[in-house]
């Protein structure tokens, strides 16, 4: 049987958090609980919290004294902090994206390699699914969505063709919307290109550069001075935003980069973005394109 997740840049993300035995943490992206476990091994007073939006999950939680679980999504990350009465916490990790469990449950329709319903909700209580968002999006909005958040060029075709095959049968599932695509991009980067078409509409789903945004922002609330913000990112758009946060505190380039007039809200750590070994790439396909920042607040 397949692991549920596998935990990508365990040790580099878990030595970033710089943990202390007597320390509270913050996994905002359970998951397997693979780097929840790492962390739980070095705690010895201390606490870990745990969010993930996902209800799948609940099959994977450890039993732990110090352990607790939000089934939240991470972009209520104070608002839960609150309500367990925590102020500040001294570390927080997100491995952002889709677990492995979410690619590999067929009914779930995140990769066009299987066909399943277009749904992709990672909250699987949410009202929009992908199927909602091809049927019913107007054809400016399904270009914005595919010019922004999969970062092509002239979609329009494609989204015409979309478009004209509704109006006939709507388009329920990842196989029907991949067939009718990949006629528009022959060659070697077809499937690079309607993986990054399904990202697209996962992102719109999920709503995730926006709750990437807000949790980000809390971040710098919640941490406790020289704690440790750790981001794995898989796509340039997420890894964009956690760069530039970092760096800046904000999610554009200023355009005074010595930094008069803004307060910058951390020290980066990684000078250079941290990517997997050959050999972790080699044992999970799926780490190739992570990304790892580490920061500290100041």
């Amino acid at each position: 049987m397949a692991p549920y997740h596998t935990p990508v840049l365990l040790e580099e993300s878990i030595t970033g958090l710089n943990i202390r035995p007597d320390g509270i943490y913050v996994d905002l992206t359970y998951g397997g609980g693979g780097h929840s476990n790492a962390i739980l091994q070095r705690l010895k007073t201390g606490k870990l919290i745990a969010f993930d939006q996902d209800e799948d999950v609940l099959s994977q939680v450890v039993s732990h004294p110090a352990f607790t679980l939000r089934i939240q999504n991470y972009r209520y990350l104070k608002n839960n902090l609150d309500f367990l009465q925590i102020s500040r916490v001294n570390g927080i990790l997100a491995d952002l994206g889709v677990s492995s469990h979410q690619f590999d449950e067929s009914d779930r329709g995140f990769t066009f390699r299987n066909d399943a319903p277009l749904d992709m909700r990672m909250n699987q209580l949410g009202d929009l699914s992908a199927a909602d968002v091809i049927n019913r999006y107007p054809q400016q909005k399904l270009i914005r969505i595919f010019r922004e958040f999969a970062e092509i060029k002239h979609p329009e075709k494609f989204v015409d063709a979309i478009i004209f095959s509704r109006e006939k049968v709507p388009l329920k599932t990842s196989g029907a919307l991949a067939d009718l695509v990949r006629g528009f991009f022959p060659g070697k980067f077809q499937n690079k290109i309607l993986a990054r078409i399904f990202q697209a509409l996962r992102i719109e789903v999920n709503h995730e550069l926006d709750s990437l945004r807000e949790m980000l922002q809390q971040t710098v609330e919640v941490l406790e001075p020289g704690g440790r913000l750790v981001v794995i990112a898989y796509h340039s758009l997420e890894d964009r935003l956690v760069k530039n946060f970092m760096k800046f505190g904000r999610f554009d380039q200023p355009n005074d980069l010595l930094g008069r007039g803004y307060e910058k809200p951390f020290q980066v750590i990684t000078k250079k973005v941290i990517t997997p070994s050959a050999e972790e790439v080699r044992r999970n396909p799926r780490a190739r394109s992570a990304k790892l920042r580490i920061a500290e607040k100041i």
